[in-house]
C-alpha cells in the first residue's frame, strides 16, 4: 500500500464531513490505525487553521486598493494627522477583529426599579440628592455575573499551547471617550467596592484619561470591558472585544417601553445590552445565560444582588 493511499484512508462518512467543512482531506493527518482519518482529525485540522497566528503580510486581503483618482480631484480637502491614541489603538482593533471569532448577543434589561432607587438616593445628613452614575450599578451587576460564569473572566492568549487563564480578580475596563481618542482604563478590584466607591473611581479614571494623566499600566490586566453609548444615543451595536479579554458589554441609551405584565401594558425603563464574546471559548447558550443573569442583577432584585 502506498503512502498516499494510507494518508487519505477514510470512511465515506468522514469524506463527506470533510467536503461539508471545505477541507482537502489529503492535507489531513490521520490518527487512527494505519493513518486512517477520523472525524476528530478533521475537527482538529480546522481548529488549528482557525487558531493560527494571523500575519497581515501573508494575507492577500491586505493588498491596498488605490483609486486612480485623488480626493482633491473632486473638490477642496484638508489633510490631518491621525490622533496618536487612535494610531496606537488601530492595530489592536485589527488584531482583535481578525483573530477573534466575534458573536454578539442582543438583549434588554428592565432597570425600572434600579433607576427609581438611583433617583431617590439622598445624603443622610444634608438631605441633598446623591448623584451616582448608572455605570456604577452596571459594574456591580456585571461582577456578580462574572463570578457565576468564570469563562467570561478568562483569556486564551496562550492558545498555541491550548491553555486558558481564569482570572481570580475583577478589574473592569471602561471605554472612555476623550478628545484624544477612545481609552480603556480599568476599575481595579471592583468586587471589593460599593456603589459610591465605584462611582468615584469612574470619575477619577475618566478625568485622568481626558487630562492624559492615566498610567499606561492601567490599560492592561482587565477582566471584561464595558463600552457605553448611553450618554450619546443609540441602542444596539457590535462592540469589538478588547484582546486578550474574551467578552465586551455594550450599553445603549435606556428608554421607556410598554411591557405586558399581569394582563396589562405598563411603562418600564429598558436598557439595551450588546454582549460580544469569543466563540472559541463561549458558546451561544452560555452567552444567553450570562445575559439573563445580568438582567436579573439589574432587575427588580438588584437591591439584594448589590449586597452580595
Amino acid at each position: 500500500m502506498s503512502d498516499q493511499s494510507i494518508k487519505t484512508s477514510a470512511s465515506p462518512k468522514v469524506r463527506k464531513f470533510a467536503r461539508e467543512l471545505g477541507v482537502d482531506i489529503n492535507k489531513v493527518k490521520g490518527s487512527a490505525r494505519l493513518g486512517r482519518i477520523i472525524e476528530k482529525d478533521l475537527k482538529e485540522f480546522v481548529s488549528s487553521k482557525i487558531n493560527q497566528t494571523y500575519d497581515p503580510k501573508d494575507s492577500k486581503n491586505e493588498k491596498v486598493i488605490k483609486s486612480e483618482y485623488q480626493h482633491s480631484d473632486f473638490g477642496e480637502i484638508e489633510i490631518k494627522d491621525i490622533p496618536r491614541v487612535k494610531k496606537i489603538a488601530a492595530p489592536h482593533l485589527v488584531n482583535s477583529w481578525t483573530n477573534i471569532p466575534h458573536v454578539t448577543n442582543h438583549d434588554e434589561a428592565d432597570i425600572t426599579e434600579m433607576e427609581e432607587f438611583r433617583s431617590s438616593l439622598k445624603d443622610n445628613y444634608s438631605g441633598e440628592k446623591i448623584k451616582i452614575t448608572p455605570l456604577a450599578f452596571i459594574i456591580k451587576a456585571l461582577v456578580i455575573s462574572l463570578k457565576k460564569f468564570p469563562s467570561f473572566n478568562s483569556s486564551i492568549d496562550d492558545i498555541e499551547n491550548g491553555k486558558i487563564t481564569f482570572k481570580k480578580y475583577f478589574h473592569i475596563g471602561i471605554a472612555v471617550d476623550t478628545q484624544h481618542g477612545l481609552m480603556v482604563p480599568k476599575i481595579r478590584d471592583a468586587n471589593q467596592k460599593d456603589i459610591k466607591e465605584l462611582s468615584k473611581d469612574l470619575k477619577k479614571v475618566s478625568d485622568d484619561c481626558r487630562n492624559l494623566k492615566i498610567d499606561k499600566k492601567e490599560f492592561f490586566g482587565g477582566s471584561i470591558t464595558i463600552t457605553s453609548l448611553g450618554g450619546i444615543g443609540g441602542s444596539f451595536f457590535t462592540p469589538i472585544i478588547n484582546f486578550p479579554e474574551v467578552a465586551i458589554l455594550g450599553i445603549g441609551r435606556s428608554y421607556k417601553k410598554q411591557v405586558f405584565i399581569d394582563g396589562k401594558f405598563v411603562p418600564r425603563t429598558m436598557l439595551p445590552l450588546s454582549l460580544s464574546y469569543d466563540h472559541r471559548i463561549i458558546d451561544g447558550a452560555e452567552a444567553a445565560k450570562f445575559n439573563n443573569e445580568l438582567k436579573d442583577n439589574l432587575g427588580a432584585n438588584f437591591a439584594y444582588n448589590l449586597s452580595k
